[in-house]
């Protein structure tokens, strides 16, 4: 995780649980001159509009007094929906049996891009199964993971 999200977290997950929920996770999506700031929050009722926007009305004003991003952004509150991405090594712990698509941000055994079995974890390592093929693909590599979803 880089220090800006390690700051933004350390300032926006306690508001999110002192609200009830569970900040799932947090996006900083620099682009240019406008950036993006998405902050996941769950909730074992699951999520709903109202929620979201409780969320970032509180979120919107810790941000305002605190001015942690200096450039122009979009503040997004969203729920992690059914694609949901993981942040966290528990998370992948919790999502074991899953299929998912993980993204690398440089390239590990000539290949950014996996989709497969989440098996496990192994200290840093994310444990995937691919092809047949299982690899060990080191959390601080991983840029982005997302479940597939499954539609039974």
């Amino acid at each position: 995780m880089s220090s800006k999200l390690e700051q933004l977290h350390a300032l926006l997950a306690p508001v999110v649980e002192a609200l009830g929920y569970q900040c799932w996770g947090i996006e900083f999506l620099s682009q240019g001159r406008h950036s993006l700031l998405r902050v996941y929050i769950d909730h074992a009722n699951g999520i709903l509009i109202d929620d979201c926007e409780k969320v970032s009305r509180q979120l919107s004003g810790v941000l305002d007094v605190e001015d942690p991003i200096s450039s122009d952004y979009t503040l997004e509150v969203s729920s992690p929906g059914m694609d949901r991405p993981l942040f966290t090594l528990e998370q992948y712990v919790a999502n074991v049996g899953e299929q998912v698509k993980i993204k690398l941000r440089s390239p590990f055994e000539g290949r950014r891009n996996f989709q497969g079995l989440l098996r496990g974890v192994e200290e840093q390592d994310v444990v995937v199964l691919v092809d047949d093929h299982e690899y060990l693909l080191p959390i601080d590599m991983i840029d982005k993971t997302n479940i597939v979803p499954r539609f039974e």
